[in-house]
């Protein structure tokens, strides 16, 4: 069964003024629509085809043969995970478990902010932030391209495209501004606290 491309999960207009709906048009329904479509094309006829996204990104993460592959099935992925990483009035502080691994990990909110803004800002060409559970621990990280945390055996959290097209309609070439207004009015605490409960329990 062909890859179709997930719905947000809110409006195009629902993040302004922070993200424009135009962003949002452009970003999910061009670039994201792109990886399906070309996802779907590389894998028809292939021994790939029928299998999961996380399956089809995990067996093909170190063949340099499919490449292409990989590419288009972790942008897919990634895509949908950076969309569930915002939500209309977003932002603010985790709580419960969510704070308190935050603090264990980070000494903080503001710490981690500070982190999390200064890795994303420093990401060379295009590419992710992540926070990741890594074991008992969170981390932050950065990915280059399509790469993520799930080809790496990470658990990801919370996702922030640093890709060029994610922010350029809104702040131009301003990544740091981007990056400082995802963390401060879009960020979805509510889905990285539920991504860490999923992996507690499979634990």
């Amino acid at each position: 069964m062909a890859f179709a491309l997930p719905p947000l999960p809110y409006p195009t207009s629902a993040l302004e003024p922070h993200m424009s709906a135009k962003t949002l048009e452009f970003h999910h329904g061009k670039h994201h629509q792109a990886y399906v479509d070309t996802l779907n094309k590389l894998v028809d006829g292939s021994p790939l085809a029928g299998k999961s996204l996380e399956a089809i990104i995990r067996a093909t993460a170190t063949d340099e043969a499919k490449a292409a592959i990989f590419n288009n099935a972790a942008q897919a992925w990634n895509h949908t995970f950076f969309w569930r990483s915002m939500k209309p009035k977003g932002g603010g502080k985790p709580n419960g478990e969510m704070a308190q691994a935050i603090e264990r990990s980070f000494g903080g909110l503001d710490k981690f902010r500070e982190k999390f803004a200064a890795a994303c800002a420093g990401q060379f060409g295009s590419g992710w932030g992540w926070l990741i559970r890594d074991r008992d621990t969170l981390k932050i990280i950065t990915t280059p391209n399509a790469h993520n945390p799930l080809a790496q055996g990470q658990t990801a959290l919370l996702a922030c495209d640093v890709w060029e097209h994610a922010y350029y309609l809104d702040f131009q070439n301003r990544r740091p501004d981007f990056v400082a207004t995802f963390l401060d009015h879009l960020v979805n605490w509510d889905h990285a606290a539920e991504a860490l409960r999923h992996e507690a329990r499979a634990a």
